[in-house]
């Protein structure tokens, strides 16, 4: 079952961001983050329709902060970040080798060539 619910306007099937409910004895829409069950007397809607509702004549609105959608990757989503992240750790390990002091030493002219800077971040004390 899809844990997701839809807006609620009549033809909507875009993904519900915030609920909307009335309160009727101070003339008032309430408008806020997405409920967590569904209410029978409330509304559902999607980003669209929050930033287009109007209240009826005479209504104040009271708009809480809605927050942003969290956005979930779907099996084909992982499978790419996995491969990405496999390519570039294959990519790092042979320039690794490539510029290891030996490969280094051996371009630079063999046993006589200077020892190669040492690469990456170094760790330096506090001085207290």
């Amino acid at each position: 079952m899809d844990s997701q619910r839809l807006c609620s306007r009549q033809g909507c099937h875009r993904v519900a961001v915030a609920t909307l409910t009335y309160v009727y004895a101070d003339s008032t829409a309430v408008l806020g983050p997405l409920a967590t069950l569904p209410e029978p007397h409330a509304y559902d809607f999607c980003a669209e329709h929050v930033e287009r509702f109007t209240a009826p004549r005479g209504w104040e609105i009271v708009r809480l902060a809605i927050p942003e959608p969290v956005t979930t990757l779907d099996r084909d989503d992982v499978y790419a970040l996995a491969d990405a992240l496999h390519q570039a750790e294959k990519r790092d390990a042979d320039t690794v080798d490539r510029l290891s002091p030996r490969r280094t030493r051996e371009r630079l002219g063999g046993d006589d060539a200077p020892p190669p800077a040492k690469p990456g971040l170094h760790l330096v004390p506090d001085e207290h």
